[in-house]
């Protein structure tokens, strides 16, 4: 594959023109033409809102359904994947297999750069075949577009029943092979040739923060814009969660730390104890029958 790929003509490798002299530039100069070229990747990603929101319909569909939603890149794409499906159980209170990450390299390319692991093509099916199935939904993440890991990776995936989205930021690359929903923020050459890490990767980690932000609040994980799912399990989360609590349920801190111990640490739960009076077991139950509602729970019990 790599022979056919004709690296020069993708947006990502050129040399952008407004950053020719940057050797020549004070840090200052550097600090400002770095953030004016960020916000290019900002704007490149509000341009693509609709395809963002066709691929979060495509995850709470899958979710709901039992499926799980898997990222897969190489490097820095790769990383980015990583760090989105290791913050969604701390943030929404997601069992660890429900957003998985597929690393090129595996888990030691996280830390230290494995280049190579990008065009193995063979590991990408691989690590599909034993980890993906049909319901899931897996998102490729490729700056350039062209990465053979990630061509690999979808392939073998719509092959298994499984949804398939790509992130790049090259609109021509992969064709249209895998990808069911691509979704492709044009941010144009970097300030530093080649160097993805730089408006790629910022656009990158936008699409990929509303892709789950997004998603679990489709599932019910959010009340308004609070994480009613977080995991208390350092002092500052612990102290979060009591305000939640006391927050939302209106009722003093002594109340609420008395529904967090009640309800086993599930600020959810303890929302709805220390709102209504009901036990523990009782609040669980109301918020099955509610698809895991915070918010339907609620009105109906201020509704009586």
């Amino acid at each position: 594959m790599a022979s056919r790929i004709r690296y020069a003509r993708l947006a990502t490798e050129r040399a952008n023109p407004r950053s020719r002299a940057l050797d020549l530039l004070s840090p200052r100069a550097i600090a400002a033409l770095m953030n004016r070229e960020d916000r290019r990747a900002v704007l490149a990603v509000g341009r693509v809102r609709s395809a963002i929101a066709s691929a979060v319909r495509m995850i709470v569909g899958a979710l709901r359904g039992g499926g799980r939603l898997f990222f897969v890149g190489a490097g820095t794409s790769g990383r980015l994947g990583v760090l989105e499906a290791a913050e969604c159980p701390p943030t929404f209170g997601t069992a660890p297999r429900l957003v998985q990450a597929i690393m090129a390299g595996g888990r030691g390319a996280v830390f230290r750069s494995r280049e190579g692991a990008e065009d193995d093509e063979v590991a990408a099916r691989q690590a599909v075949r034993a980890r993906v199935r049909r319901g899931d939904v897996v998102v490729g993440i490729s700056a350039s577009g062209v990465t053979p890991f990630v061509r690999s990776a979808l392939e073998a995936a719509r092959r298994r029943g499984a949804g398939t989205v790509l992130v790049t930021c090259n609109a021509r690359g992969l064709g249209r092979l895998a990808d069911q929903v691509r979704i492709a923020p044009a941010t144009g050459p970097e300030v530093l040739a080649g160097s993805t890490r730089l408006k790629a990767g910022t656009a990158t980690k936008l699409v990929l923060n509303t892709l789950t932000t997004a998603s679990m609040t489709g599932l019910g994980r959010i009340y308004g814009n609070r994480m009613v799912d977080l995991e208390p399990r350092s002092a500052k989360l612990r102290e979060r969660a009591l305000r939640l609590i006391a927050e939302l349920a209106g009722v003093s801190r002594g109340r609420a730390l008395q529904a967090f111990e009640a309800s086993g640490g599930r600020v959810r739960v303890a929302i709805v104890i220390a709102g209504n009076g009901w036990d523990a077991a009782e609040s669980t139950r109301a918020l099955r029958a509610a698809g895991g509602s915070l918010r339907v729970v609620l009105q109906k019990f201020r509704r009586k």
